[in-house]
């Protein structure tokens, strides 16, 4: 009588079978990291990989940047041939290298070249974070410092986005000279009257926040992106203090000073081609685009 009264009771599948789960293509769905919905990979393409409901930005790999930021067909490699060999001979280097190589389809954890954007020229490097967590070692860092020596005599302005956990352990000391060495490049740079554009990303940490990352004329970021030297525990542990919540933000870094300005991918192409264009050498800017 109860059951004829309420009905016959729904069922709900919380957990897909094995075989519904093999007909989903795989790279179908993207979950986004912020407020864990699923939502189609086209979808967020189409909006930049920001989530349509959190506006989280999701990480992109070193072509998706170059795609979403350079004028079609502009983009020509620098470098692209340079690869990491073992210099300390640290155990299973190679086959971690290798297993990352497979995976994102890249020699190193980054792409450097050349593009324009808004039909304004710059060099540029993009460091992708699926490589050795985009970790610095004599590669990654010889090819920013080479791509900023072209950028100079080519009389460019350089534009880098940076992704990385810092320097790269299993390359020791020679991953730290890469802080100096690229540094020494932008210098040179610097005082042929060039302009340096830096977009920190998620996430931006150790030696390279504490070089090249910080240098620009412009120091940009995109929202919400974790920002810093050493890790919050070690900080707290140290000052014997407990950190604010947002600490190592962009926003935070913001209200301190240590950012110039924070940018939605949204507004990153318009913003960056209006900042080529008060810079760019030899001429008047074009008129300042929306």
């Amino acid at each position: 009588m109860f059951r004829d009264m309420f009905g016959k009771k729904k069922r709900y599948d919380s957990v897909p079978s094995k075989k519904s789960r093999k007909n989903v293509p795989e790279g179908l769905m993207q979950k986004c990291p912020g407020c864990k919905k699923i939502f189609y990979r086209k979808e967020l393409d189409r909006n930049l990989f920001v989530c349509p409901h959190c506006d989280y930005h999701v990480n992109l790999t070193a072509y998706e940047r170059i795609e979403q930021l350079s004028d079609a067909g502009s983009f020509e490699e620098w470098d692209e041939n340079l690869e990491t060999t073992n210099i300390l001979e640290f155990p299973e280097y190679e086959e971690k290298l290798e297993k990352d190589k497979d995976k994102t389809d890249l020699k190193e954890a980054i792409v450097t070249g050349k593009l324009t954007i808004g039909d304004a020229p710059a060099a540029v490097a993009v460091m992708d974070s699926r490589f050795r967590m985009g970790s610095m070692g004599a590669v990654v860092g010889e090819k920013i410092a080479r791509a900023v020596e072209r950028a100079r005599k080519e009389s460019l302005p350089f534009i880098i986005f940076t992704a990385s956990g810092g320097a790269r352990m299993q390359e020791g000391v020679v991953s730290l000279m890469q802080m100096g060495k690229t540094a020494i490049a932008l210098e040179r740079h610097s005082r042929a009257g060039l302009l340096f554009i830096s977009v920190m990303t998620h996430p931006t940490t150790g030696g390279v926040t504490a070089s090249f990352a910080s240098l620009g004329d412009y120091n940009f970021a995109e929202p919400r992106a974790l920002i810093g030297f050493a890790g919050r525990r070690i900080i707290e542990q140290t000052i014997r203090e407990k950190l604010p919540k947002d600490f190592q933000t962009s926003e935070f870094l913001l209200e301190h000073g240590q950012l110039d300005r924070i940018i939605h991918r949204h507004e990153l192409n318009s913003i960056l081609g209006n900042v080529l264009d008060m810079h760019r050498t030899g001429g008047e800017s074009n008129e300042t685009r929306a």
